[in-house]
């Protein structure tokens, strides 16, 4: 059976129908100020992790029940990190990293990601949200997001990529080389339904805008 947990993080949160499908029926775990979220989620974290630096006495008393673990502040994991190594503890074998883009601290949200590649590298099913984006791991293999139609994604390297192929897209494209760096991925649109990824070799992010359907 499949083990879904949903790591309540301290970035912006937009909760809508789409986040509250990716967060159904999980378990769900909060890395420190990310607690706020689970009211706007309809949630209960079974544990709440961290150094509790962004985390008021408001919210404590808000949440006086739940299990905690409690961390110093020098540490070499960020909040979230503990979360996820909570949840894989507990048997996650899918991971919905929630409020984990957009916030206040850029290293956090680009930390995010690269964890998240890291993860999916050793098997794990993870998608990262903000409400307003999306971000998927992209690696060699086929990978399948589903968008809706007109909505905006880039894909992005964190390496040269090789044998990048996209289909669904309204830029499609097959075989193609896109070195680091280089921002040919940027501002593709879907044309509605499962996209699909195709990579022989590298890793990147795929940022999809459900919401944005601005054009390019």
């Amino acid at each position: 059976m499949n083990q879904t947990f949903t790591i309540l993080l301290g970035g912006a949160l937009a909760v809508d129908d789409r986040v509250r499908a990716l967060v159904k029926e999980s378990r769900v775990i909060a890395a420190d100020g990310g607690m706020r979220h689970a009211d706007a989620l309809g949630v209960r974290p079974e544990v709440w992790v961290g150094d509790f630096d962004s985390t008021d006495a408001g919210l404590v008393a808000r949440f006086p029940d739940i299990a905690r673990k409690d961390f110093p502040p020098a540490k070499n994991l960020t909040d979230g990190a503990l979360a996820i190594e909570e949840a894989l503890e507990r048997g996650a074998d899918r991971i919905v990293m929630a409020g984990a883009l957009q916030g206040e601290r850029t290293d956090h949200g680009l930390m995010n990601m690269l964890l998240a590649v890291r993860l999916a590298g050793e098997g794990a099913d993870i998608v990262l949200t903000s409400g307003e984006e999306e971000a998927h791991p992209l690696l060699a293999g086929e990978t399948v997001v589903d968008m809706p139609e007109g909505a905006l994604f880039s894909v992005l390297g964190f390496s040269d990529l090789a044998g990048l192929a996209i289909d669904n897209a309204v830029y499609p494209l097959q075989d193609f080389a896109l070195p680091f760096g280089v921002a040919r991925g940027v501002s593709n649109k879907a044309k509605g339904g499962p996209v699909r990824f195709a990579l022989k070799n590298g890793s990147g992010i795929i940022i999809l805008r459900p919401h944005d359907f601005s054009g390019v």
